[in-house]
């Protein structure tokens, strides 16, 4: 039910206020036609909405970012195009825009806190990489990255160890055959979230071998997300950071009946 259907049932005694009440907990959306802006997420999850931007008009895009933006302050948008950044400038001229992660976006001034790094394999797998960076520091956490680091040249990873072991949680982020999170996990003690990208030759199946790689680890303590999703290596990897430094409390209840 939309908040005006719960108010009017409420007046018509058709429900209790408990009842009304819980609705509104639970149940809060904007219908605007063409999308239902999730308003209340953020009270529930520690997390706002996050507007994935591929697919959708300009006119459509530019509503929903001022909406989430004059709720929230700020508003985060992933896999932008060009097109659609010079489009919302016009209206919203603070907006900002990656070319490399495709991220677009309203940040407000925030103390990133904990420790996230975020390793990359190669040079070719850093837009993927920049969306889990980018989101995570976006949700408030401090990341580190550590980038080009693949198997084919272990002594660089290595170089970086001490700082991948302080971390509450590590991304690791690799095309190809997809090896690198399997040689973390050997090396470290923190939890590691794998991300397959597309990058590789005709046998890497446009990421798919990476994902087989990564899903077959046989080290322990590794998460897999889908091919090139970095955004959500980054919001698991800000969760288990918001964990580890006691902070999960601020951003969102810890269970719902």
């Amino acid at each position: 039910m939309t908040t005006e259907q719960i108010l009017e049932n409420l007046s018509k005694g058709l429900i209790s206020t408990e009842e009304a009440k819980k609705y509104l907990e639970h149940n809060r959306f904007e219908e605007m036609g063409y999308a239902k802006l999730d308003t209340d997420r953020k009270s529930r999850t520690g997390f706002a909405e996050v507007v994935f931007c591929s697919g959708k008009t300009q006119e459509h895009l530019l509503s929903i970012f001022q909406r989430i933006y004059e709720q929230e302050g700020e508003v985060f948008g992933t896999r932008a195009s060009a097109e659609q950044y010079d489009y919302l400038k016009k209206q919203m001229p603070e907006i900002q825009y990656d070319p490399i992660s495709g991220i677009l976006k309203i940040e407000k001034e925030k103390r990133r806190t904990g420790s996230v790094v975020v390793c990359s394999a190669g040079t070719a797998d850093i837009p993927v990489a920049e969306e889990a960076a980018q989101t995570a520091e976006f949700f408030g956490t401090q990341v580190e990255r550590v980038y080009d680091v693949g198997v084919s040249g272990l002594h660089r990873l290595f170089a970086r160890l001490d700082t991948i072991r302080q971390a509450n949680c590590i991304v690791a982020v690799a095309g190809m055959e997809g090896a690198l999170a399997s040689v973390l996990g050997g090396l470290v003690s923190r939890p590691i979230i794998a991300v397959p990208t597309s990058v590789g030759y005709g046998a890497s199946f446009s990421g798919l071998s990476a994902l087989l790689t990564m899903l077959n680890s046989c080290s322990n303590g590794i998460s897999v997300v889908n091919i090139d999703n970095g955004y959500g290596a980054g919001y698991m990897a800000t969760q288990i950071n918001r964990l580890a430094v006691g902070d999960i409390g601020k951003h969102g209840p810890m269970s719902l009946s």
